[in-house]
């Protein structure tokens, strides 16, 4: 079921205004949403949302449905973190099994290029994937929560390269990375969803500069489940100490039910979402992307349904 309702546009620290446009309804039929749990878009603007079921559904950018597929298995969990690579292949954290799924963006596994499998902390085994993204060059960086927080970095061939990260509340360590985002100087944003904090690093693994801290006011964060980085944006940023170059970070917070932005040395620009049911408002929202017209679609995941915004 779809919703369209007049466009809003929210610069406070609070947002009432309604989304431009709202889709899903709860269901297991083709073209329903069961707790979905990660999102991608791709050149077209079709998105891509994986739910509990461990279904793969495809929808073009007003959530008209165009094709599915389920995962090879599910029994033991399902994917939690869906990229669209350089290439144009669905890239899928398929979370539980420990390994990253590749897909033409038909539905077509491509098992060869699989990669992981294997639990365990050597090079290029995991523990419970959450995130895959691709640098200029091709390299992936894997993500991974459990016994071991860490991201790798495998070459575009497939080839362990190096890691960094453990499980811990120190600088440069994580409590469940749940997500990451790439920009154009290849710095891997991660969002350190259980030390309410974002994280910024370079191509080696090397910490560049991080910040939040755990809370609901503006400015803080409570389980920041995803992040886009948005670089075309202009504010400014004589308070960046270096940081800030013209963009801002928007992030979903699971935990505080609102989106919220920010430069990028963590100043905050606003919030928008409340939590509830209505337009406009948000239960546990769960990932975020952002289309070729600059627009934001959001996973309102417990809420079975996502919401697009002009912010």
């Amino acid at each position: 079921m779809a919703l369209a309702c007049m466009a809003g546009c929210s610069h406070g620290t609070d947002s009432s205004d309604k989304p431009e446009y709202v889709w899903g309804q709860r269901g297991i039929a083709p073209g329903r949403l069961q707790k979905p749990r990660a999102l991608a878009i791709d050149a077209q603007d079709h998105l891509y949302l994986v739910d509990i079921t461990a279904r793969i559904q495809v929808f073009d950018e007003d959530g008209h449905y165009l094709r599915g597929w389920r995962t090879p298995a599910s029994k033991n969990g399902r994917p939690t973190g869906l990229s669209i690579s350089r290439a144009g292949k669905l890239l899928v954290a398929d979370t539980h099994y420990y390994r990253i799924l590749t897909y033409e963006l038909d539905g077509r596994l491509l098992e060869d290029a699989t990669l992981g499998g294997t639990l365990g902390s050597g090079p290029g085994e995991f523990g419970f994937v959450t995130d895959v993204v691709e640098d200029s060059q091709g390299n992936l960086y894997v993500a991974e929560y459990g016994q071991w927080d860490r991201v790798q970095k495998f070459s575009p061939g497939g080839k362990f390269l190096l890691q960094w990260g453990s499980h811990g509340e120190r600088p440069g360590q994580f409590r469940r990375p749940q997500s990451m985002a790439i920009d154009r100087q290849d710095r891997i944003w991660v969002a350190d969803a259980c030390n309410h904090r974002i994280q910024v690093f370079d191509t080696m693994g090397q910490l560049l500069w991080y910040w939040g801290e755990q809370g609901g006011a503006p400015g803080q964060l409570y389980y920041p489940y995803d992040l886009i980085v948005l670089e075309d944006q202009v504010h400014d940023s004589s308070d960046a100490q270096g940081h800030d170059e013209g963009g801002q970070v928007v992030v979903c917070e699971y935990g505080n039910h609102r989106l919220q932005k920010f430069t990028f040395s963590g100043k905050s620009l606003g919030c928008w979402g409340t939590h509830g049911r209505k337009p406009g408002q948000l239960h546990n929202p769960w990932a975020l992307v952002h289309d070729s017209q600059g627009r934001i679609h959001v996973l309102d995941s417990s809420n079975n349904r996502v919401q697009r915004i002009e912010w």
